[in-house]
């Protein structure tokens, strides 16, 4: 156990870059989880952390101490003085406890099903341009909740690995396999099954698709939606109905609503249940 007061420090100026910097996170290979729920699904997938980072205070919390005497031989454990803790934290409110971790490749993830949504049919989401780190957070929860195995990002996404958007996701990132910077023309293309995307301007509802194959999900930026290169790519363009007067959805609700009709669907429950 190491004990840390000084800003001086080594480690402790490299937690300050990996909160603050995604060139710094990729440099490296390094992220922050904030908080023990998080910590917790990372072990339940991964394995252990490189390093656990606890506060003064956060040391004598009844949950804090039963996940260190847990920790394993091979963990490192720093504890940091309150005030250099709140420094460090992503968090407003810190939790008292932290882990440093390598950035997992995404063939490491074990997914479900052998990488298979429901039914062995694979289902998958493509991201472009998605800037908002807490909407980019609440989408893979809502993948990983829903069976996605893969998440494609485009450039100009937020860093899917950026505290802020693991926080937002609360442990789907070690349920899915995400690929950053990814070409989505591409991966349209490639794609064995229907390739989907949400238009305000679609005349077919996402109620009236069948969404019991194959199928990958597009979204696009909240402002500029997708651009004509990637619609181009999709095999169908869907419109979400809305009965009141708001024009559009948030990106991350637009994506739950469309992956829990997949859901609705794959389970054969019928709409009158709801």
């Amino acid at each position: 156990m190491k004990s840390l007061t000084s800003r001086d420090n080594p480690f402790f100026r490299q937690l300050i870059k990996l909160e603050d910097s995604v060139r710094q996170r990729r440099a490296v290979g390094l992220t922050l989880l904030d908080g023990i729920h998080l910590i917790s699904a990372y072990r339940l997938a991964l394995g252990p952390p490189k390093t656990l980072i606890v506060s003064e205070s956060g040391c004598e919390n009844m949950e804090i101490k039963r996940l260190l005497a847990e920790r394993g031989v091979d963990v490192d454990l720093v504890v940091l003085s309150d005030v250099l803790f709140r420094e460090a934290s992503p968090v407003k409110t810190p939790t008292g406890i932290m882990a440093l971790i390598s950035i997992p490749p995404a063939a490491t993830i074990p997914v479900h099903k052998d990488g298979k949504g429901e039914r062995g049919e694979p289902f998958c989401v493509l991201l472009e341009a998605m800037q908002d780190p807490g909407n980019l957070g609440s989408i893979l929860r809502s993948a990983a909740a829903a069976g996605a195995s893969d998440v494609y990002l485009s450039d100009g996404c937020a860093d899917a690995w950026s505290p802020k958007t693991l926080r937002a996701a609360m442990g789907a990132h070690f349920l899915l396999r995400i690929h950053e910077r990814s070409d989505l023309v591409e991966v349209a293309r490639a794609f064995n099954g229907k390739v989907i995307a949400t238009t305000l301007k679609a005349r077919i509802s996402l109620y009236q698709t069948q969404l019991t194959g194959s199928i990958a999900f597009v979204f696009g930026n909240e402002g500029a939606g997708l651009s004509d290169a990637v619609l181009r790519a999709t095999s169908e363009q869907i419109n979400i109905p809305m009965l009141g007067g708001t024009e559009s959805l948030n990106a991350a609700a637009a994506a739950a609503v469309c992956f829990f009709e997949r859901v609705r669907q794959m389970k054969k429950i019928p709409r009158s249940v709801f």
